[in-house]
């Protein structure tokens, strides 16, 4: 490599084709929330540092030892943001959004940032689209966007995702749970960070990944053993719906995720041809996160999708990757005034809808053929200027080699029909 700057450790580019891959990932997973009227949200890639450490949780591995926070010139302490509930929350109370009618639908898409350690499926710098319903406790809500979220993958092809589904119930049911799990916790032989944990949230350390803690955690109680009637109607009505609207999903009373907003209905999305880092998004509720950012009781829930485990989905499942259709129509001029022309041409066939290209710098027919084999495209124009002057274009197949000359007035017509 001769360039002097590299992508920082933990990110990378998206270049074609791949970046053509991740735009329509993206634009796949927010078909189905384009057509449930939600709205789109775009947010600053950097909030306040304050909004994520009570919003997202202290003691959480994101705001102790991930975030990419920093102070600003004018005195200011920001953090890029690390996910994206808290940012859009934040924006709609600041925009009075929560005055109006109820729920509120959003849908974003953006890149997020942390500082971890760098391995497939899991980067510094990530892709997601996100989607969030604001306003309602109504089970209904839960329900709906795991659909969406489900019909997206499979809108991709994708036929290895997995729902998980658990309940993490909510001020009824977490303190009676919270003081049975510490107890436990309590009993084991834990290192010193995790004995810390199990002070401040001890949910934090059922996300531990370690097999030494995963090994230990498994006479630990459960939640759905502690769930009030409220809490257990809320999840019971969640997996019913999800049923009648066939989404097969499978319950596992252990699921935690990495954020201490979530209340009541909690939910992941896994493909196991990841690997370790088998999740592809997943959300839940989150009733309590507005008041914890000081504005007013707003129950919530929401997720978010990663375009980038997505890829690698796809990728596992052998699909083929999607994108743009390509270039269709390559114009192929001979000589400067059929230069002209030729642009001319592709102007309007992109007016038309034709996606189309044309051989510039005077670059000679075998050079030109080469670059028109080379875009994809399935028809060539090729003209000269005895071409012009006798009022056609040669149109030839790329696939065949059939070739044909077509009168220039009716050639935009004629290509629109090909194609």
């Amino acid at each position: 490599m001769n360039a002097e700057f590299r992508a920082p450790k933990g990110t990378f580019d998206l270049v074609p084709p791949r970046g053509e891959a991740m735009l329509a990932v993206r634009e796949a997973m927010a078909a189905p929330l384009r057509s449930a009227g939600y709205g789109y949200i775009e947010t600053p890639s950097f909030e306040e540092t304050a909004l994520f450490a009570r919003g997202v949780g202290e003691s959480t591995d994101i705001v102790t030892k991930e975030m990419y926070s920093f102070t600003t010139r004018g005195g200011d302490d920001v953090t890029l943001r690390p996910e994206g509930t808290a940012p859009v929350l934040r924006a709609v109370l600041e925009n009075n959004l929560h005055r109006g009618a109820l729920p509120v639908k959003l849908w974003y898409s953006g890149s997020y940032y942390r500082y971890e350690r760098p391995q497939k499926g899991r980067y510094r710098h990530f892709s997601q689209v996100g989607a969030e319903i604001l306003g309602t406790e109504d089970p209904a809500s839960d329900a709906e966007l795991v659909v969406l979220a489900v019909d997206a993958y499979r809108l991709l092809g994708l036929t290895g995702v997995r729902v998980l589904l658990n309940s993490l119930g909510s001020h009824e049911s977490r303190p009676a749970y919270r003081a049975a799990l510490q107890d436990y916790l309590r009993g084991l032989d834990l290192d010193e960070e995790t004995k810390r944990r199990v002070e401040l949230n001890p949910l934090r350390v059922l996300d531990d990944k370690r097999p030494e803690i995963q090994k230990a955690l498994a006479e630990a109680p459960l939640i759905t053993d502690f769930l009030s009637p409220s809490d257990r109607a809320h999840h019971e009505t969640v997996r019913s719906l999800l049923t009648a609207a066939g989404v097969a999903f499978e319950d596992d009373p252990r699921l935690v995720r990495g954020l201490d907003y979530y209340t009541r209905t909690l939910f992941e999305f896994v493909h196991d041809g990841l690997g370790s880092q088998s999740a592809v998004g997943g959300g839940g509720r989150y009733d309590g996160l507005s008041e914890l950012i000081g504005g007013p009781a707003l129950p919530g829930v929401g997720w978010a999708l990663g375009a980038d485990r997505t890829l690698l989905a796809l990728e596992a499942e052998g699909l083929a990757l999607p994108g743009t259709t390509g270039v269709q129509v390559f114009a192929v001029p001979l000589g400067d005034e059929a230069a002209a022309w030729a642009f001319g041409l592709v102007t309007t066939l992109r007016r038309e809808g034709v996606a189309a290209d044309v051989a510039t710098g005077g670059r000679g027919l075998k050079g030109a053929m080469k670059a028109a084999d080379r875009s994809g495209a399935k028809y060539a124009v090729v003209v000269g200027e005895r071409d012009l002057a006798e009022g056609v274009a040669q149109v030839k197949d790329l696939a065949t080699g059939e070739q044909q000359a077509v009168s220039v007035n009716e050639l935009v017509t004629h290509l629109k029909r090909l194609v």
